[in-house]
C-alpha cells in the first residue's frame, strides 16, 4: 500500500491575476510575489495593513487589486530613510470610519506593534502580562546576574507613593540594598560550592560548564532579590490586545503602572494611532477604565468585610480543587466525533459504554506516536478541565503566570505564607544571612501595609516568599504546560509544581489514560538544570546552525 502524501500540488491551480509592467513594479516593494496567490505583506505602515484587510472582507478585488485601486494610487509614496509609508492618512480616514459607524473591533485585530518597557518592577511585569493575546519577553533571573549598579545604585525600582515619604523612602532603601548587596556577594561562593559538587566533566567545554554552573548560583539566590527588581519586558500584539492592556493597565491602582501606560500610548500612537483612539475618549476608554478601578475597588472592599477574620487554612504547596469525574470520556466522545456522523450524546453514551481497554484504544489512536512534546493531540483533549491551587514561591510564579490561554488568577505578594529556601544556601553557610534579608523584607511589607495600599507593599517583599494563585486548564493545555515545565533544564521550583500537578491528574482525578497521554512529563530529578540545553547549544553552533533558545 502505497503511503499518502501530506501535500498535494494542485491539478489545476487558479489563474493568477496578472498585473502590467507599471503595476507590478509598484506592487513589487510592498508584496513578495506579484504572480502567485499566496504572499506577504512588506514594507507597509500597520494601520495600512490593516485597513487593506478591513476593505478586503468587504471588496470583490484582489488585495494587490485594492492596493492599486484605493490606496497606492490615491497618497503620494513618501520614500524616507526610516523605510516606505503609503496610504496613511487614507487607512487613518477608513479606521475612523469603519470605528465610529460601525463598531467593528475586531478590525484592530488586523495590525500590531512591538513595544519594549524597560526598567519597570517585576511587579508590573506581571500587570503587563496579563493579556491572553499578545506575546511577551522576560528578562531572566536566570541568565542575568544583578550585579550592576548603574548612577552608583541598584537595579530596583523605589514606587513614587512613597518616594515622599522620607522616613518610609529611607527603610525601604536600606532594606532593598541590604537584599542585593547579599546577593551580589553570594553569587561566587555559590558559584565555588556548585564546582566542587560538579566537577567538570571532560566533555564540556569551559564555556558549557561556566554557563551552567552560573544559571545553577543565579537559580539558587534569586530568592533573594525584591520584587521591585527592576527587568526589561518585549510585548507584540495587535492593536485590540494593546487598547484592553492600557485600559486595565490605567485602571490599576498602582502609580507604576499608570505612569507606564501614560508612556506606553503616544509610543503606540507613533505606529498604530487609528487602532487606540478610544483609549482616551472621555466616553469609551476613559469611562471604561474608570468601570475597572471601581469594580476593583468594591470587589476588595466586600472581601474586606466578609473575610476579615478568616485565616488560611493549612494547605499543601500543590492542590487539585476541581475536575470532572467524566473527563476521560467526555476526551474520547470529543476524540471520536470528527471521524463519525453520530450526535454527541450518542458518543457521550457510546464512550461510558466502552470498556476500559477500549477508551484507551481511542486515546491512543488519537494520540499517536508523539516523537517530541510540540506533537500534541487536538481538541478533543480540551473537553477535561482541572483546577489547580498553588502556593509556590514568586519566582515560580514569574515563569507560570506567563501560561496565558489558561485562567490564572493571583493574590496579593504578602510575607504571610513564608518563604522557600534552597538546600545549597544552608550547605555554603550562608543561612542567617537569607534569614536577615528574609526578616527584613517582611518587616518592610509590615510597614507599607500599614501606610499605603497593600499592592504598593509587594514591593519590598523577596521573591523567595510564597504567593497564592490558581490555575485553570484543559487537559490540551496541561500537556502543554506540564511537558514544558518539568524538562530538564526547567527551575527546580516550577519543575516540582508541575510535577506535582501531573500526578493529581493521574492519582487524585483518576485521569490516568489522559496523564499517560503526557509522555513528555520528566519526573526525573535533576542537579544541573541547564547541562544538557547548553551541550545542545554548543553541538548547534559548533555545527554552524543558529541555536533556537531551548529554554523553557
Amino acid at each position: 500500500m502505497r503511503a499518502r502524501r501530506l501535500y498535494r500540488v494542485p491539478s489545476a491551480p487558479p489563474a493568477p491575476e496578472t498585473f502590467t509592467a507599471s503595476e507590478s513594479e509598484a506592487l513589487s516593494p510592498f508584496f513578495s510575489n506579484v504572480d502567485r496567490p499566496v504572499f506577504v505583506l512588506t514594507n507597509l505602515p500597520e494601520v495600512v495593513k490593516g485597513a487593506l484587510f478591513a476593505r478586503y472582507s468587504r471588496s470583490a478585488k484582489s488585495l494587490r487589486r485594492l492596493f492599486l485601486d484605493e490606496f497606492q494610487g490615491s497618497v503620494p509614496t513618501l520614500v524616507s530613510a526610516g523605510g516606505t509609508e503609503v496610504g496613511v492618512e487614507r487607512a487613518e480616514r477608513l479606521y475612523a470610519r469603519v470605528f465610529g459607524g460601525y463598531g467593528d473591533d475586531s478590525v484592530a485585530q488586523l495590525g500590531g506593534a512591538h513595544l519594549a518597557c524597560e526598567g519597570v518592577s517585576n511587579v508590573l511585569t506581571k500587570i503587563l502580562e496579563r493579556g491572553r493575546l499578545m506575546a511577551y519577553l522576560e528578562q531572566s533571573t536566570r541568565y542575568v546576574p544583578y550585579t550592576d549598579r548603574p548612577g552608583g545604585k541598584w537595579k530596583y525600582v523605589v514606587p513614587s507613593e512613597i518616594a515622599d515619604d522620607d522616613a518610609i523612602a529611607a527603610e525601604y532603601t536600606a532594606a532593598l540594598d541590604g537584599a542585593f548587596e547579599t546577593y551580589a556577594r553570594w553569587i561566587e561562593p555559590m558559584q565555588a560550592h556548585f564546582r566542587a559538587r560538579h566537577p567538570q566533566s571532560d566533555a564540556d567545554s569551559d564555556g558549557v560548564y561556566r554557563a551552567v554552573i552560573r544559571a545553577k548560583a543565579l537559580d539558587t539566590l534569586r530568592g533573594l532579590l525584591p520584587a521591585a527588581t527592576r527587568s526589561n519586558v518585549g510585548l507584540f500584539g495587535s492593536g485590540q490586545a494593546y487598547e484592553a492592556l492600557l485600559l486595565n493597565v490605567r485602571a490599576h491602582p498602582l502609580r507604576e503602572a499608570q505612569e507606564t501606560a501614560a508612556s506606553i500610548l503616544p509610543e503606540l500612537r507613533r505606529v498604530i494611532p487609528a487602532f487606540l483612539s478610544r483609549v482616551d475618549r472621555e466616553d469609551r476608554g476613559v469611562r471604561w477604565s474608570e468601570y475597572l478601578a471601581e469594580r476593583r475597588v468594591a470587589t476588595r472592599a466586600i472581601a474586606d468585610t466578609l473575610l476579615a477574620d478568616a485565616e488560611p487554612d493549612p494547605s499543601a504547596e500543590v492542590e487539585l480543587t476541581e475536575w470532572d469525574p467524566d473527563g476521560e470520556v467526555k476526551v474520547v466522545a470529543a476524540a471520536l466525533y470528527a471521524s463519525s456522523h453520530l450526535p454527541e450524546t450518542q458518543l457521550l453514551s457510546a464512550s461510558r459504554a466502552m470498556s476500559t481497554e477500549d477508551r484507551v484504544r481511542v486515546l491512543g489512536a488519537y494520540v499517536g506516536e508523539r516523537a517530541n512534546r510540540r506533537h500534541r493531540p487536538g481538541r478533543a483533549f480540551e473537553r477535561a478541565s482541572y483546577c489547580f491551587d498553588v502556593l509556590s514561591d514568586y519566582g515560580a510564579f514569574r515563569d507560570l503566570q506567563r501560561h496565558r490561554m489558561l485562567s490564572i488568577d493571583w493574590q496579593d505578594l504578602t510575607a504571610r505564607h513564608g518563604y522557600a529556601m534552597p538546600e545549597a544556601i544552608e550547605d555554603v553557610r550562608a543561612l542567617d544571612d537569607w534569614r536577615r534579608v528574609m526578616d527584613d523584607s517582611a518587616a518592610l511589607h509590615a510597614r507599607l501595609t500599614e501606610r499605603y495600599h497593600p499592592l504598593v507593599a509587594q514591593y519590598g517583599v523577596s521573591m523567595a516568599y510564597r504567593i497564592r494563585y490558581y490555575m485553570r486548564m484543559n487537559a490540551r493545555e496541561a500537556m502543554h504546560v506540564l511537558e514544558l515545565r518539568t524538562a530538564p533544564q526547567g527551575h527546580p521550583a516550577y519543575r516540582r509544581v508541575c510535577q506535582t500537578m501531573h500526578e493529581l491528574i493521574a492519582r487524585k482525578a483518576g485521569h490516568t489514560a489522559i496523564a499517560e497521554a503526557m509522555t513528555f512529563v520528566d519526573h526525573s530529578a535533576v542537579e544541573l538544570e541547564r547541562l544538557e540545553a547548553e551541550r545542545a547549544s554548543e553541538r548547534k553552533r559548533a555545527g554552524g546552525a543558529t541555536p533556537i533558545s531551548d529554554r523553557p
